[in-house]
C-alpha cells in the first residue's frame, strides 16, 4: 500500500490517528473507573489507578520529543498506538488478575501512549505546513487540538454505553481489535522519515531551551495547574456533595464540558482572528490568561455570598469558553516557535510542562478540597489558587514574542 504524500493527506492521517486513539483514551478511563467501582474499590484505589498514568507523561514527553528527532515522528506515533493495544490486552487478563498494581502498570503504558501519540501528532504539523503559512498552521494545530478534546469527551460516553452494552472485558477486546485495524494502517501510510532530523540533537538539549519556548512551558504548566486545581477532585466530589448530583448526572456533565471545550478550541482560530487571518502573537496569550483569571475569581466571590447550582454551571461554561482559547493559541505559539530541524525536541519539552501542571493541579484540588472541608469552602479555595495561578500564567506569557 503505497503511502500518501500530500501534506493534506498526512495531516489527514494524522489526524485520523490521533482521533482513533482519543477515543480509545477516554473510554478506557470510564471503563475502568465504572467497572472497579461497581467492584468494590474505595476512591483511594480508583485515584491510585491513575496516578502513574499522570506521572509518566513528564518523563515521556521529555525522552519521546528527542526520540522523535532521531528516529522520526512516524515511528514514535505507532509505538503510542502500539502501547495503547498492548495496555488493552493486559486488562483482558483473568479477573483474578486484575490487581491495583496490574491496573497501574496498564494505565501506566496508557498514559506513555498517549504523550508519544499527542507530542507526535503536534510536532508532525508544524512539517506539513510551510513556514510562511502560519494562519494554516494556526487553523490546523486548533483544529486537531479541539477535535481532541472534544472526541476525549464523546470516548467517556462511549466508554459507559460499551460497559452497559457488552461488558467489561469485550469492550476491551473491541477496543483493542479497532485499534490494532489503526496502528496498521499508519505503519502503512505515514511518511516513513517524518520529523526525523538530519543531525542528531545533543541529549543535553532537552533542557537547553530558547526564553520563548521556557515561556511557554512555564504558562502551559501553571495554565493547567489552574484548571485541574479545582476540576479534577474538587467540581465532581463538590456537584454529588453539595448539590446532590448523582454519579450518571455528573459524569454526563463532565464529558458535556470537555466535548464544548474541544469544540470551542477548534474554532479557536475563527475567535481570535476575527476575519483578520492573522495568528496569534504573546499579546493574545495575555489577554485571555486574564480573562480566565477573572472567571475563578468572580465564583469565589459570588458562592461565598449563596450557594447555587445555575452560578457553578455558568461560571464552568464561561472557564471553558476562555479557557480553550488560550489553550489553543498556546498550542500554536509552541509549534511556531519550535526548531524546525528537532520540531518534537522543543514540543516534547512543553508538553512534560503541561503534564507536570495536570499533575500539580490534581495534587493541589485533593489537598486543599479536603483543608477546607469538601464543601462550599473546599470549592472556594480551589478557585482561588486557581485564580492566582493564572494570574501567574499571564505573568510568564508577558515574555512571549509580539508581533507588531
Amino acid at each position: 500500500m503505497p503511502a500518501l504524500h500530500s501534506p493534506l493527506q498526512q495531516y489527514g492521517l494524522i489526524t485520523g490517528n490521533y482521533w482513533a486513539f482519543t477515543l480509545s483514551d477516554g473510554a478506557l478511563r470510564m471503563l475502568i473507573l465504572l467497572h472497579f467501582y461497581t467492584l468494590g474499590y474505595s476512591p483511594w484505589q480508583l485515584a491510585l489507578l491513575f496516578v502513574f498514568y499522570e506521572l509518566f507523561g513528564v518523563v515521556t514527553n521529555l525522552i519521546g520529543g528527542w526520540l522523535g528527532a532521531v528516529v522520526g515522528l512516524n515511528r514514535i506515533m505507532n509505538i503510542g498506538l502500539g502501547l495503547q493495544v498492548l495496555a488493552l490486552a493486559l486488562l483482558l487478563a483473568p479477573s483474578s488478575w486484575l490487581s491495583v498494581p496490574w491496573v497501574m502498570a496498564a494505565q501506566a503504558l496508557s498514559g506513555i501512549a498517549k504523550d508519544l501519540n499527542k507530542m507526535s501528532a503536534k510536532s508532525a504539523i508544524k512539517l506539513l505546513v510551510p513556514e510562511a503559512q502560519q494562519g494554516r498552521l494556526y487553523r490546523w494545530v486548533a483544529l486537531l487540538t479541539g477535535s481532541k478534546n472534544a472526541l476525549k469527551g464523546a470516548g467517556f460516553f462511549m466508554g459507559g454505553a460499551l460497559l452497559a452494552a457488552v461488558g467489561f472485558s469485550a469492550a476491551i477486546a473491541l477496543m483493542a481489535v479497532v485499534l490494532a485495524v489503526v496502528w496498521l494502517a499508519s505503519m502503512l501510510l505515514l511518511q516513513r522519515d517524518l520529523g526525523r532530523s538530519a543531525a542528531k540533537p545533543p541529549f543535553r538539549q532537552l533542557l537547553s531551551k530558547s526564553p520563548t519556548v521556557n515561556a511557554l512551558a512555564a504558562a502551559r504548566l501553571l495554565l493547567f495547574a489552574a484548571r485541574d486545581v479545582w476540576f479534577v477532585v474538587a467540581l465532581p466530589v463538590f456537584l454529588a456533595q453539595s448539590l446532590g448530583w448523582g454519579h450518571a448526572a455528573t459524569g454526563a456533565f463532565m464529558a458535556a464540558w470537555v466535548v464544548g471545550y474541544g469544540v470551542v478550541q477548534a474554532l479557536a482560530p475563527t475567535v481570535t482572528s476575527r476575519g483578520s487571518g492573522r495568528a496569534p502573537d504573546g499579546r493574545s496569550a495575555v489577554r485571555l490568561a486574564l480573562a480566565v483569571a477573572l472567571v475563578p475569581a468572580v465564583m469565589a466571590v459570588a458562592l461565598s455570598v449563596q450557594l447555587s447550582a445555575l452560578l457553578v454551571v455558568a461560571g464552568l461554561t464561561a472557564f471553558a469558553l476562555v479557557f480553550a482559547l488560550n489553550s489553543a493559541v498556546h498550542s500554536y505559539l509552541i509549534v511556531h516557535a519550535a526548531q524546525r530541524e528537532a520540531v518534537s525536541v522543543d514540543v516534547g519539552f512543553y508538553y512534560m510542562a503541561n503534564a507536570i501542571g495536570r499533575l500539580l493541579g490534581t495534587l493541589l484540588s485533593g489537598a486543599l478540597f479536603a483543608a477546607y472541608g469538601q464543601g462550599v469552602a473546599g470549592l472556594i479555595a480551589c478557585l482561588v489558587a486557581s485564580a492566582l495561578l493564572l494570574l501567574a500564567a499571564a505573568g510568564c506569557s508577558l515574555r512571549l514574542p509580539r508581533v507588531a
